[in-house]
């Protein structure tokens, strides 16, 4: 799913040993959750990672971040994605956090308004600098 996207087709694909990696490592880590989406006949079709950050501002209060958000394509459109996110938001609450954040990336006009659907407002403008050659 990671690579099921015009952005993603241009990013993905490391050799399956670099995800698995990635996957032990934030596994291990219990401020990192990993989240998989279930259709009704129990086929994964989407997936997320929410990651539990502590900081200084805001008076010392956890937030979340919403990263790697996926529904395969042939889901889209089912209104699967929104119960999804909600549950990343409560799960959020849940584990103590005061905000939730995500970033998409500037191309995905119709993701930007299914997270303003959901109460998002873009507050901010986010930055990148690719430490990669």
């Amino acid at each position: 799913m990671l690579a099921d996207d015009p952005l993603g087709s241009t990013r993905e694909g490391a050799p399956l040993a670099a995800y698995e990696a990635a996957f032990e490592a934030i596994d291990a880590d219990p401020r990192q959750l990993l989240a998989v989406l279930e259709a009704a006949d129990g086929v994964v079709v989407g997936t997320l990672q929410l990651t539990v950050i502590p900081g200084l501002s805001r008076g010392g209060a956890l937030r979340a971040q919403i990263e790697a958000v996926r529904v395969h394509s042939a889901y889209r459109g089912r209104r699967l994605g929104s119960p999804f996110i909600r549950w990343a938001i409560d799960e959020a609450r849940r584990r103590g956090c005061v905000l939730v954040q995500l970033t998409t990336d500037k191309s995905r006009v119709d993701a930007h308004r299914f997270y303003r659907r959901l109460g998002f407002v873009d507050s901010h403008v986010g930055m990148k600098l690719s430490l990669q050659g």
